[in-house]
Order: structure tokens, then sequence, then C-alpha cells
């Protein structure tokens, strides 16, 4: 499956969404009406305008639809806002060892990188609440990561609910770093330069799995990089839960469906474990150096803000950054020639820094 716009109607929808919000930062704030102001932050104009278009379009919000057409349509909007696929020297289709069999995988070369044979490596977990998703709803990510920081990136599909009820993903999350680690050579990857990484959904999974890591006594990640992640699926009481609950796309229903979807029937004891909400676990110390980024307008900011403080008061090298004007799956909005693909890049920069070596 592509990762691009391959109808005439999502090809054109591309077009005008990648034109409209390419225009100069004062017609942008023309367009969709007067800046959005919350909590003493701007919303990029960019972002605002993605907004304004797919209000006007009218889709249908994820939690109202069946879990296969709900995957189609993250697709569908990942695909709409990626812009061009960035240029890498190779992406090759790839299997690892998940904790209950093979899992589908893309590895992501660049061109710095192409002759190495012991590079270092992004072991990336895809979002979309442990439900949608996929590696090629991110594989523009993946590629301008990949890029920006010089290292290859291995996209992992792991197992997904509701099909997979917590903790497959994190089990398949953990056995995937495992194997990566084991079988370095086979990746062209230095099993001393393995990060783990991923946002959102996916960004808990790495939390998860760096954790489990320490625990088990096994290598561990050199580094985390956890982009917008959830940390506490226990609760929805943050201030940023109230101020961006509706209307920055990723809302407080959805989170709602994703976790009902993810843990079953008994989420009020699975959401408790830390396995599930890293913030929870009683010691955090010893974990490798994290990387934490927060989108200004999202639900997830406040969890994720607090998990770097805790990895911080436990003794981790933590450096964060909060992206006061994005909203969260800006890592997907790479058309515009502001505001997130910029932070992408600097993501990219500060992986490549804590993985030189």
């Amino acid at each position: 499956m592509s990762a691009y716009p391959t109808s005439i109607a999502d090809r054109a929808q591309a077009a005008i969404g990648a034109a409209a919000i390419g225009l100069p930062p004062r017609a942008l704030r023309l367009v969709p009406g007067a800046p959005v102001v919350r909590d003493g932050q701007t919303l990029d104009p960019d972002v605002q305008m993605m907004l304004r278009l797919m209000a006007l379009e009218g889709r249908p919000a994820i939690e109202t639809l069946p879990v296969p057409e709900a995957r189609a349509e993250l697709l569908r909007i990942t695909a709409s806002v990626a812009g061009p696929p960035p240029a890498v020297a190779q992406v090759t289709e790839v299997t690892v060892r998940g904790a209950a069999g093979p899992l589908p995988a893309r590895l992501f070369v660049p061109h710095e990188r192409a002759a190495d044979t012991a590079s270092p490596l992004l072991l990336y977990f895809h979002g979309g609440g442990w439900v949608i998703g996929d590696r090629d709803t991110h594989d523009a990510a993946c590629r301008l990561l990949a890029r920006s920081a010089g290292v290859r990136v291995l996209s992992v599909d792991y197992r997904m609910a509701p099909e997979h009820l917590f903790p497959a993903a994190t089990d398949d999350a953990y056995a995937a770093f495992a194997d990566v680690h084991a079988n370095a050579a086979r990746y062209g990857a230095d099993p001393e330069r393995i990060a783990v990484g991923g946002d959102s959904a996916g960004g808990n999974l790495a939390a998860v799995c760096a954790q489990r890591a320490l625990a088990e006594g096994g290598p561990v990640p050199a580094f985390q990089l956890l982009i917008y992640p959830v940390t506490d699926n226990s609760s929805q009481d943050t201030a940023s839960y109230r101020m961006f609950g509706e209307g920055f796309f990723l809302t407080a229903s959805v989170m709602t469906w994703f976790r009902a979807h993810y843990f079953g029937a008994d989420e009020a004891t699975r959401s408790l474990d830390p396995a599930a909400s890293p913030l929870l676990a009683d010691d955090l110390a010893s974990l490798p150096p994290a990387h934490v980024v927060t989108a200004g307008f999202d639900v997830l900011r406040d969890e994720g803000e607090a998990y770097a403080a805790r990895l911080r008061d436990a003794g981790v090298t933590v450096t964060t950054r909060r992206h006061s004007g994005l909203i969260h799956g800006f890592v997907h909005v790479l058309a515009p020639r502001r505001g997130s693909r910029d932070a992408v890049l600097e993501m990219g920069g500060v992986l490549r820094a804590a993985l030189a070596g």
C-alpha cells in the first residue's frame, strides 16, 4: 500500500491543501480567521489553515468509524498533508521478531549511511492509539528523520487492538528491540547505537520498551525519542485535556475510543500497569537519555512533560521541547515550509547528536 494519495480526488485534495497552507503568513492569518490563542500560546497559521480545511471537508470523526475504516481514514489524512516523499538512499521491506511471530517492518537508509555496515539506528514505533496507523502512515516522517539525523530508521508494525489487546503491542516492541540488538548486522546497525522512538502511542511503546529492557537486565537502548507520548492511560484529568479536548485533531473522545479498544473490558485495571502508563512506574532511575517532544495544542502535552520531569528528577539525562503552536500529529504535516517540518528536522538534529558515538 502506498503512503501517498492514489485516487484523483485524494491527489487533488492534497494539492489544494498544500497550496493553501503554503500561503505567506499574513495571507494565512486572513483566510481561517483571527489567531487562536490558548494558555498563552498562538496556534501556528499553517495548522490553523489545515484544521479549517478539515472542518470544511466534513470528514467523519475517527471514533465514529469501524476500525478498518478508521485505519483507512488515517492513511488518507496523512497522505494528504505529507507532501512529496523525502528522498533516501534505500527503502527495504524487512521483518523483525515480535513476541508472537514475525512483524513487518520498513528500513530507511539515508544517503550518508548507504555504505555503512554499522550505522546508528532508530527503532520507530508508529502512533495511532494502538488501533490505527502503520508504516505507511508514518513513511514520510521516518524518511525525514533518517535524512536529518543521518541514521537508519526501522519502522515496525506491531500487533494492534482490538485484534490483539494490551500487552501485545508492548510485548512486540520489546521483542523487536531485543531482536534488532541481537542481530544488528542484519539491519546494518551498530548495536551500541540503537535508539527507540515513536509518536503518541508509539512514544508510549518506546518508553515502556526502555523501562522493560532495564528491568530485565538485558541491553538497553542508547537513547529515547519520545514524540508527544502517551504516558498515563489511567486518567484524562490534566489541564491540557481540559483546554484542548476538542477542535485540535486529537480529541479527548478519540483517546477514550483508543483506550477502550486497547484494554478491552478490563481497562480500569490494565491502564494502571506501568507497561500501559510509564509515568506510573515506581522508579525511573538509570533509564537511557531521552528527548521528549510535545505540542502546545495537544491533550497529551501535560503527561508528556510530566514524564520528562520525572525522568529528570530520577537523574536521567533528558531534554524537552514544546512546539507551542503545533498540534498532535504534526510529524505528518510535512508539506508546508514552516512549523511542523522544522520541528521534525530539529528532532533529527537532536538524534544525530545523541547517536554520534
